[in-house]
């Protein structure tokens, strides 16, 4: 029997080596086998401009008038937003604002409530 760990991220046990790596078969995560298990990159922990940690289903107020490319609408200073989802990319809240619609934003321009 192997003495393998299991994998970090589904913790299926038929994990094998591959060279220096080790490979889990379900879900395809690949890591070190001489170190520490490592974060999976698809965590990375999104901010809002004053620290706090932003998850999905927040919600959120603007801190700066935000222009609408495009438009002449202007998300005004305190606009409450709520039910945010987390996506990758430069604007990386995607969200429905009353009045505007939905939209992208950066979270550098937001407060968590």
């Amino acid at each position: 029997m192997s003495t393998l760990p299991p994998c970090p991220k589904c913790n299926s046990e038929f994990t094998y080596e591959d060279g220096t790596q080790l490979v889990c078969p379900e879900c395809a995560h690949e890591w070190s086998a001489s170190g520490e298990a490592e974060v999976a990159s698809d965590d990375a922990v999104k901010k809002d401009s004053v620290g706090n940690v932003l998850q999905d289903g927040d919600t959120i107020t603007v801190i700066k008038d935000l222009k609408v490319k495009g438009t002449s609408l202007v998300v005004k200073v305190g606009t409450k937003v709520k039910n945010i989802r987390l996506c990758d990319g430069d604007h990386d809240i995607d969200c429905k604002i009353d009045g505007i619609g939905p939209m992208k934003l950066k979270s550098e321009f937001v407060r968590k409530v």
